[in-house]
């Protein structure tokens, strides 16, 4: 195991070394270079900045208009019947938009019934298996200038829906 924890700790450096020493093989303006990468990122963080402010602005009035707590409350009679939680459902609801408002609802969950509850299990599980669809789709379609998404939305729902199945089967099976 202490093995495993030098090369960790070994790793990044050696990687940034590797790409130097690649460079100086080749001839290429190490320098010159990073700067011309840093210049385009900061290109595309100012292209995608008013696609990020519009989803975070709709995540806040998602949050504070009390429409997250309307969905629950829709989606709650369709919940009963399982066994699967009814606290868990913000969370499933909001990782499809945004990671950090769903960690904020999770941290709630920890403070209300502990991280080694069922519940903080599965959500802690749940976040592991879900990807923020609209959040990645906004910010990648958009630096790449993609129009048409075709299936992307359904196919992203499709697979959060089913990682948060399996988040419930193993959380079960492990700790049930």
């Amino acid at each position: 195991m202490k093995a495993f924890m030098y090369i960790s700790d070994l790793l990044i450096p050696l990687v940034m070394c590797s790409i130097v020493i690649y460079g100086l093989l080749h001839k290429v303006d190490i320098f010159q270079s990073f700067i011309d990468g840093a210049k385009e990122g900061l290109c595309v963080v100012v292209s995608i900045l008013p696609t990020l402010v519009a989803l975070m602005l709709g995540v806040g009035m998602l949050k504070s208009s009390g429409g997250l707590d309307g969905l629950v409350r829709l989606l709650s009679p369709l919940v009963a019947s399982t066994n699967f939680p009814k606290e868990v459902l913000p969370i499933a609801l909001m990782r499809t938009v945004s990671s950090s408002a769903s960690t904020g609802l999770i941290l709630d969950i920890f403070q209300t019934y502990g991280p080694d509850s069922f519940i903080g299990r599965l959500v802690s599980i749940m976040f592991g298996c879900t990807e923020t669809i609209f959040y990645t789709m906004s910010v990648y379609f958009m630096t790449i200038k993609v129009k048409n998404t075709r299936y992307t939305v359904v196919g992203g729902l499709i697979a959060s829906f089913v990682g948060i199945l399996c988040a419930y089967f193993l959380t079960c099976y492990l700790f049930g």
